[in-house]
Formats: structure tokens, C-alpha cells, sequence
């Protein structure tokens, strides 16, 4: 709320009252050394969709082990996804990328739940920049581990080509990559989350049945979907293209 009086010398305050909600409220306080940080609903939705994606992993995991004539249609899905998830990593990296599986799969699920969690009424994690840096930052590292251990000197050799004076161009290129990737991802994710709330808090209520739904299908479902792609498919050519792997 906007409050205020209109003074002799002409500034004025507008009293405005909004329904807008961006869904970003702090819980819970915590002293941390002296500083007062919160439990936020992006904590909050994060563990949310954690527990979510090791509840999924367990049912999984014992629907495709359990032996049946005719299998469940959660374990035809689940198998499915993961002949699908292979193939995907697979014409991305190639034969030997086989052993990135686990971290891309585990990857896409986390940012796609994340990203369509607004269908459920969360706040997506990933619309907060705390989140996009962090997963950006390990396939950063993921990054840099595959560069050195596959082209062992010639990893740092490379920051100097092809003069010595592209050195800094070449550490700004590298830092680039986490910083790029991070923000693809929170800008689009954060984009459908503000035009959910603007949509929510301004239109008057007769407008907010049947249409929102359209609207969740391409800012959370659709929109979230592609990120959760591009973000995996270029996490998988850039570790390829540091393990020099022919990606065609």
C-alpha cells in the first residue's frame, strides 16, 4: 500500500491499494552470525519439489523392478522416460556421454518440476536467481572437470590461443557460460511468473475463470518444458565439446 497527502509544494502521494502478489514473502527468521537471513516460500517450494522427485524416484524404482506379466502404466511411463532420456544424451554426447546420464536426467526433472510448479499454486524455484546460479555454477564445474581431465594441459593452454592476448577475452568467455545459463532460465521462468500475478492481481474476478488456464499451459507448462530443454542441451555440448566428442 502506496499512502500519503498532497503538500504545499506540490508533491503528491497516491493512495493505492494492491491485490498483486509475486508469492515472495519470508517465514521464518534465522540469525546467521549476527545477520537476520529467512526462510522464504522459495525455500519452501524447493524442498517441495525434492521430496516430489524422491517420491517419484521410489516408485519408480519399484514399479520397473517388480516382476509382473503385465506391467503398470506408471512403469511402461517410467521406462519410457528413460529409453527416452538416453537416446536424448546419447545423439547430444555421444556413446561415452552414457556416464552423464544420472546428473542430466536428475537435471531435467528438477527444472521442469520446478518450472510448472505455478500449475499448483507454488512459486517456481527457478524464478528466483539464488536457484538458476546455483545448478549453472555445478555445470560450470562439470564444465571445467571434463575439460581438465580429458585435455589435461591443453585446458589451460587453450585460454591463451590463438595469442597470448586473448587471455582475458578467453576467462571472460568461460565465466560467461554459468552467468549466460543462469540467466536464460530465471528471466523466462521469472517473466511467466510476474505476468501470473499481474494477470491475477488486476483483472476483475470474471476474467480469472477459464482464461488463467490457458495462459498456465504456455508461461508454466509449455514455457517451462523448453527452458528445462535448452538448459540441459546446452549443459550437454558444452562438457561435450570440453571432452572434445563429436556431437554430430
Amino acid at each position: 500500500m502506496i499512502s500519503g497527502v498532497a503538500t504545499g509544494t506540490g508533491l503528491i502521494h497516491m493512495e493505492e491499494e494492491s491485490n498483486i502478489d509475486f508469492f515472495i514473502h519470508e517465514l521464518y527468521p534465522i540469525d546467521f552470525f549476527g545477520h537476520t537471513v529467512y526462510i522464504t516460500t522459495t525455500h519452501v517450494c524447493t524442498l517441495i519439489v525434492f521430496v516430489t522427485i524422491i517420491l517419484l524416484a521410489i516408485a519408480a524404482r519399484k514399479s520397473v523392478l517388480k516382476k509382473a506379466d503385465n506391467p503398470s502404466l506408471f512403469a511402461t511411463g517410467t521406462e519410457l522416460v528413460i529409453n527416452t532420456l538416453l537416446n536424448f544424451v546419447d545423439s547430444s554426447m555421444g556413446k561415452s556421454g552414457k556416464k552423464y546420464i544420472n546428473y542430466v536426467g536428475t537435471l531435467f526433472i528438477f527444472v521442469f518440476l520446478s518450472n510448472i510448479s505455478g500449475l499448483f499454486g507454488l512459486r517456481p524455484p527457478t524464478a528466483d536467481y539464488g536457484t538458476t546460479l546455483c545448478i549453472a555454477l555445478i555445470t560450470f564445474v562439470m564444465i571445467q572437470y571434463a575439460a581438465i581431465r580429458y585435455q589435461k594441459w591443453g585446458a589451460f593452454k587453450s585460454l591463451f590461443e590463438p595469442v597470448f592476448l586473448f587471455f582475458p577475452i578467453n576467462v571472460i568467455s568461460e565465466i560467461a557460460t554459468p552467468v549466460s545459463l543462469s540467466l536464460r532460465l530465471y528471466g523466462n521462468v521469472l517473466a511467466g511468473t510476474v505476468m501470473m500475478a499481474l494477470y491475477y492481481g488486476l483483472i476483475p474476478i470474471f476474467f480469472k475463470f477459464g482464461i488463467p488456464s490457458a495462459l498456465h499451459v504456455y508461461f508454466d507448462l509449455f514455457s517451462g518444458a523448453i527452458q528445462a530443454y535448452v538448459f540441459c542441451m546446452l549443459t550437454m555440448v558444452f562438457i561435450a565439446d570440453k571432452r572434445n566428442v563429436d556431437t554430430a
